[in-house]
């Protein structure tokens, strides 16, 4: 569990950055991130789930850089959103915190971080946020799931192509996939970018500096249009 000084620079740091990219919290959401953090740093040894454990930097790295998808592309409410491979719940779990009127599906296939899901979902009330312990490939040709998503999002989770091949199932004809990168990839401006008999377009990209000088992101918008 992080002391007070880690919690006073933690959300210090979430604070300042949320005012950098001009993004709104109220004193709540900072108090659900305090708890989502301290949940990682005490589960984090049994469920690997990052290796990112300074107060300043969870804060800028996973909970500033999730945020910052808003930025391209904002989540209303109503609109059901999937993250693929959300892991420690970035960027899902902190999507649903600051946009509670949306329904969240937390995709991870690992169980001890499932399992580490579930939890956060319990200790922060999340009563938006459902955790689907499975592959994004089984999830996307079950019938719950497949092609009901307004938004997909995804962090870090595989090359482009791939991704695609994950996010375009579930998505429902006219449906965004989210990508957050870390720097742009060769071809991702190619119109339109094909994947198993569905068509994808990229259709906005947003190039980024992270607060505190901490990284360049790219955020990738695409659509899927048939």
């Amino acid at each position: 569990m992080p002391d007070s000084s880690a919690r006073d620079r933690f959300t210090q740091a979430l604070r300042a950055g949320a005012a950098q990219l001009g993004i709104s919290l109220a004193r709540e959401q900072e108090a659900a991130y305090q708890t989502h953090y301290a949940l990682l740093l005490s589960h984090n040894p049994r469920a690997g789930l990052t290796t990112i454990t300074d107060p300043v930097e969870a804060a800028v790295k996973h909970f500033l850089d999730s945020l910052a998808g808003l930025l391209l592309r904002d989540i209303a409410p109503g609109e059901r959103v999937a993250d693929i491979g959300s892991g420690g719940g970035f960027p899902g779990a902190a999507l649903a915190v600051a946009r509670p009127g949306a329904e969240f599906t937390l995709i991870e296939s690992v169980g001890k971080r499932a399992r580490f899901l579930t939890l956060v979902v319990e200790r922060l009330g999340l009563d938006n946020v459902v955790v689907l312990h499975d592959r994004a490939e089984a999830a996307g040709r079950a019938a719950g799931h497949r092609e009901k998503y307004d938004l997909v999002v995804a962090r870090a989770v595989a090359p482009l192509p791939r991704l695609l091949k994950y996010a375009l199932p579930l998505l429902r004809p006219g449906g965004r996939l989210l990508a957050y990168r870390g720097r742009p990839e060769s071809g991702t401006d190619a119109p339109p970018l094909p994947a198993k008999g569905r068509r994808a377009r990229l259709l906005s990209t947003l190039p980024l500096e992270l607060p505190q000088g901490m990284g360049r992101r790219t955020l990738l918008l695409i659509g899927k249009e048939a």
